[in-house]
């Protein structure tokens, strides 16, 4: 019974960024079984949002590209805490000792274990040891931007922190 309590202790997550409009096989194929996607902005259309919504719930802030429509259902900053672990998800947010101006702004206010942003189409995974976080960005799944493979992220969270952490290549642009 013990080991049960601690696999419901544990979230499979889905992360993407910067879609721009496009929602392929290959992203849904990996992201199934996830318990929640989190998608760091310009998702592009409401049919990707709708689309992401179907597979698992959702926690995406809105990015520059995206209008009014996902602007209405997506907020700028997503703070909240999953099993320990405080989560910051902004799209243009920077990365460690780069951070925008409102990244940093945001990262000293919420103090995060874990902060994500998009919009770079670079794929990034840093640790910042001088304000004691780590930093996401899942790079780019859709097609348009100048990366040259698409990419994701999957972990899970559990006991405050990131673990198993993939990095899925969904194969070029």
């Amino acid at each position: 019974m013990l080991l049960c309590s601690y696999f419901r202790l544990m979230k499979r997550i889905g992360l993407l960024s910067d879609t721009h409009s496009y929602l392929d096989e290959r992203i849904v194929h990996h992201l199934q079984g996830c318990d929640e996607i989190w998608h760091a902005g310009d998702f592009g259309t409401a049919a990707v949002v709708e689309e992401l919504e179907a597979l698992a719930p959702l926690r995406g802030v809105y990015g520059n590209i995206d209008g009014r429509d996902i602007r209405q259902t997506q907020p700028l900053v997503q703070a909240f805490e999953l099993e320990g672990l405080q989560v910051l998800i902004t799209h243009i947010g920077g990365y460690p000792g780069h951070y925008s101006p409102a990244g940093r702004a945001l990262v000293q206010e919420q103090r995060p274990g874990l902060f994500i942003s998009g919009h770079s189409h670079i794929l990034k995974v840093m640790p910042d040891p001088r304000l004691g976080l780590l930093h996401l960005n899942p790079g780019a799944a859709g097609r348009q931007g100048f990366h040259k493979v698409r990419t994701l992220l999957r972990f899970d969270v559990a006991d405050g922190r990131v673990q198993n952490l993939q990095v899925v290549e969904l194969g070029p642009k």
